[in-house]
């Protein structure tokens, strides 16, 4: 059938119809200008590591270490000071940034079920406006990726050493392969050889490099095993935090370096599925460290013990940290030898925060700061400015909006979040968000923290323990520590009123429930697919 031109046509053409060609139009013309051609629509390399907090990261802190590659992202780019999560552990925050949607919408709120990847997702969204996507390293989400043309993912949390990881041959089978070295250097290994050889050079591309570190039990690489040995690496102020001025939760949680670590996580019993040459490495740094602790601790104090585990611990994740900077800089050199660079957006984030002994503890999970913010660094060359520090509310949220406006994609309605790319032209919209909502479910779970939500402004925040029935209001501006809940203090009456119905608004505005999911059911029917082999 013959095409018909309706602005030739003798016919009369439908107004509604005419008007909506000139706005498609437009439209593509709008797009061009702002991204240029197809052709020209930038690359995206979104590296994420997990438990990474911004203590560790020297353009945030040099306190206690080094990252050369994660600061040169930094100096060439923008650092976001508050990246704040919608919720503060692994799978969750993934399932967030596929989707752009909180918890209780995507549909995974805790670790241990499963992702339903049959969602709307970023990925499936690129690939349909033809880009080719990746995803390579950690997934943690259990189902089997979908809206990536190649994946290559860790089974689960994934070991430190010789991972088995998930990928599909060559008649698109999913399959599971063993891998024998240190998982760092392998997830860095698979994305440069994905870069320089699987994808198609005639497509823009968005490519996910995800490293399992710096989780638990943090690992290190042969060539940093005794790395910081001869360094007393510095105790937060908190370490010793009773928890005497905060709501029950702070003091009944499991997170603990002086009571929860164990001895896996302090070195002092071998690790597993190591090759004979990776353990006598291994042992060979290890021995006799251990050796001069355990000679040593009889005549110990327990602060003494606490100062050694801490010691122990903060190393130890300093350590893979370091691996994952060191992975940074071979895929940014590669981008600059190979003329990528110019126009490939770089973002590096982390799935939450983390605590450095703060408050006395290792893991995530709360909404106090450590854990609530994530390290955020951009480099969009041409457009942001090398550089520059941006102190606005952005959020996980917002990731899989601003990965389809780079991409010149329609971000639909149904999204939460908003798009970053405005405020990474140094533009930052009037309208902003100015409050976040957070939201914690895993409880029963790992580490014992009760399920909690809360809005902060930045300034302030307010903490409800909503099956305890418990409040906290910190003033974060005279009270960086979070060490005073002042929520009955009468002097900020009027601040728990604003926050308050701040939080309404919010949960009314993001669709929150009153009643949780059955948790304990869902992940019941998430080990019963496992065990049939259908995750």
């Amino acid at each position: 059938m013959k095409e018909i031109n309706p602005l030739s046509c003798n016919r009369p053409y439908p107004l509604i119809r005419l008007t909506s060609l000139i706005f498609a139009t437009i439209a593509a013309l709008s797009s061009d200008l702002a991204f240029g051609t197809a052709g020209d629509r930038p690359n995206i390399v979104f590296i994420f590591s997990d438990d990474h907090c911004q203590q560790a990261l020297s353009a945030y802190d040099p306190e206690r270490i080094t990252t050369p590659n994660m600061d040169r992202l930094a100096k060439e780019g923008m650092m976001f000071n508050r990246c704040y999560v919608t919720n503060a552990i692994c799978g969750p925050s993934r399932a967030v940034i596929q989707t752009g949607k909180y918890s209780h919408i995507n549909g995974f709120a805790v670790n241990g079920i499963v992702f339903n990847g049959d969602q709307q997702t970023f990925p499936k969204l690129l690939q349909k406006e033809g880009y080719q996507t990746a995803v390579v390293g950690k997934w943690h989400l259990a189902s089997t990726p979908q809206g990536y043309d190649y994946f290559d993912v860790l089974v689960g949390q994934g070991p430190y050493y010789n991972p088995p990881m998930k990928t599909t041959d060559e008649n698109g089978k999913v399959v599971t392969r063993e891998h024998t070295g240190y998982t760092t250097e392998i997830i860095t290994e698979k994305t440069l050889d994905w870069l320089k050889n699987d994808r198609e050079e005639d497509k823009p591309f968005m490519l996910m490099y995800q490293h399992k570190a710096p989780h638990r039990n943090w690992e290190p690489a042969p060539k940093y095993l005794t790395w910081l040995d001869d360094v007393t690496v510095p105790e937060p102020e908190t370490l010793y935090d009773d928890y005497a001025t905060r709501a029950s939760p702070a003091y009944n949680q499991a997170m603990e370096i002086k009571a929860h670590l164990n001895d896996r996580d302090l070195k002092l019993t071998q690790p597993r599925n190591f090759t004979p040459e990776q353990l006598a490495q291994w042992n060979a740094a290890y021995g006799p460290k251990n050796g001069a602790y355990l000679k040593a601790k009889p005549n110990l104090s327990e602060k003494e013990i606490m100062q050694w585990k801490y010691q122990r611990y903060v190393k130890d994740y300093l350590r893979c940290v370091k691996s994952v900077d060191d992975g940074i800089g071979e895929v940014l050199d590669y981008l600059d030898e190979s003329g990528l660079a110019e126009n490939t957006v770089v973002i590096y984030a982390s799935d939450q925060g983390w605590y450095l002994g703060e408050h006395g503890w290792f893991d995530k999970r709360w909404m106090y700061e450590e854990s609530l913010k994530t390290p955020l660094l951009v480099r969009w060359p041409g457009q942001t400015k090398a550089g520059s520090v941006n102190s606005d509310i952005v959020s996980n949220l917002d990731f899989a909006e601003t990965f389809l406006e780079l991409a010149g994609v329609a971000i639909p309605s149904d999204m939460q979040g908003e798009s970053l790319v405005p405020i990474l032209k140094g533009k930052t919209p009037r309208n902003w968000r100015d409050t976040f909502y957070y939201h914690y479910y895993e409880f029963p779970g790992g580490h014992s923290v009760a399920r909690h939500y809360g809005v902060t402004n930045g300034k302030q925040k307010l903490i409800h323990y909503y099956q305890t029935g418990e409040w906290e209001l910190f003033d974060i501006e005279k009270d960086h520590n979070e060490l005073n809940n002042v929520y009955t203090n009468p002097e900020y009456a009027s601040i728990v009123k604003s926050l308050e119905k701040e939080l309404g608004r919010l949960r009314d505005q993001y669709e929150v429930p009153e009643e949780d999911p059955d948790f304990v059911e869902m992940k019941r029917q998430a080990r019963e697919r496992n065990r049939r082999g259908g995750a």
